[in-house]
């Protein structure tokens, strides 16, 4: 046996051994979900009313060396009986991470937040939305990274290198919460000649000061929300997708005073076409146990501005002039049971929306939610006013293993 097959031989041992002291877990959940949409669809292709879903979402991870180094697998995948753009699978998380005393490596597809805003989050910029999944684009794909965190007492640094980017993903012709014309998901332009290869940037510093969480970032690279432009697709005019090149700086801080949260996201990005800044700012007021019961009471009020006003719609900003009002109440029970409810009006335009958000568990294993949007404008300009006619109920379970 020469050199290289005994070092071969020692590797795969010393594979086997790893594997065989390794800690594999695996949870997840398997949900079903209803909408039923108050009117019939505005537009000619739509469905009607009912909206049945299905969704699988498992996650599996493996610990070795004491846990100092860990592989993450989130897998994701939705059938929907009415909308076929809706019907999609995506790799959530796939990422292995190591530990050290003072610093994380983390290398795969992840999902990365940034935000303290309840109502629109600004500053969030790593992961593309999941635009099929949701109306408030919480829901993200997973962005694929390399990821090293640093831990001073200063602060914590982490530096992202994304090679690769993801598209987002639209209702179809049959589906509900879109506009008048489809986007189209085979008509995708890019400013960078690397497409959709071009590596992105990021560094952002974390820190806690007293009272005050703060953080701070510089984003270099594709922009994560299209310019849709109408396009010709044979007889039918659709929406073509622009993604040009950006850098975004951005800074959140959340303040936790007493009973209070105040809460500020704002950004500014610079393209080729323009220049601008935007704002998303609040607080969040609780009454802990009231009317002497195990029920806190919270009241929510925040504000958002976008420098390009009117404009911004177009270029996909949902919030120009816009104020948000909301309470959210936590029963503090056996069932984590909460609701949050929200009314946002833009000051510039009759134009509002309310949304209610609940949940509650049953036994062990089972979580309900109940999601309720009305979303109403008057005023043909207005990006709400091509959903008026979506006011809807959504219904879901999920089992939890």
């Amino acid at each position: 046996m020469n050199f290289l097959t005994k070092k071969a031989a020692a590797a795969a041992l010393l594979l086997a051994f790893n594997i065989s002291a390794s800690e594999f877990e695996y949870s997840g959940k398997i949900g079903i979900e209803e909408r039923y949409f108050f009117a019939g669809g505005q537009y000619e292709e739509q469905f009607e009313h009912w909206q049945t879903s299905f969704s699988v979402e498992p996650e599996f991870t493996w610990n070795w060396n004491d846990g100092v180094d860990s592989l993450v697998f989130t897998p994701f995948y939705r059938f929907d009986a009415q909308d076929e753009q809706r019907t999609h699978g995506d790799i959530r998380e796939l990422f292995y991470i190591h530990v050290g005393d003072d610093w994380e490596f983390r290398a795969g597809i992840r999902k990365e937040f940034w935000g303290v805003t309840e109502f629109q989050h600004l500053v969030d910029v790593i992961n593309q939305t999941d635009g099929v999944e949701g109306f408030d684009g919480e829901d993200k794909l997973g962005q694929q990274m390399l990821n090293l965190s640093l831990v001073r007492d200063w602060g914590i640094i982490d530096l992202y290198l994304l090679p690769g980017f993801r598209e987002r993903t639209f209702p179809g012709e049959e589906g509900r919460l879109r506009g008048p014309l489809v986007v189209d998901k085979n008509n995708v332009s890019y400013e960078s000649s690397a497409e959709d290869k071009h590596i992105d940037f990021a560094a952002r510093w974390s820190h806690v000061l007293g009272d005050f969480d703060i953080g701070s970032y510089w984003f270099h690279g594709t922009n994560r929300d299209p310019l849709l432009t109408p396009a010709q697709n044979g007889q039918t005019l659709v929406l073509r997708q622009y993604y040009n090149q950006m850098d975004q700086l951005g800074i959140d801080v959340q303040a936790t005073i007493d009973d209070w949260l105040w809460k500020f996201e704002s950004i500014y990005r610079s393209t080729k076409a323009e220049d601008f800044g935007a704002v998303q700012a609040g607080f969040e007021y609780t009454y802990v146990g009231v009317f002497d019961s195990f029920t806190d009471l919270g009241l929510l009020m925040e504000y958002g501005w976008d420098s390009r006003g009117e404009a911004g719609a177009s270029a996909g900003a949902n919030v120009q002039n816009d104020l948000f009002l909301g309470s959210r109440i936590a029963f503090n029970d056996m069932q984590d049971s909460e609701v949050l409810m929200g009314f946002s009006t833009d000051l510039d335009h009759n134009a509002f929306s309310i949304l209610v958000e609940a949940s509650r568990r049953f036994g062990d294993s089972f979580k309900a939610n109940l999601d309720f949007r009305m979303l109403q404008s008057s005023e043909y300009t207005d990006q709400l006013y091509s959903l008026k006619d979506d006011d809807h109920l959504q219904v879901s379970l999920d089992w939890y293993f």
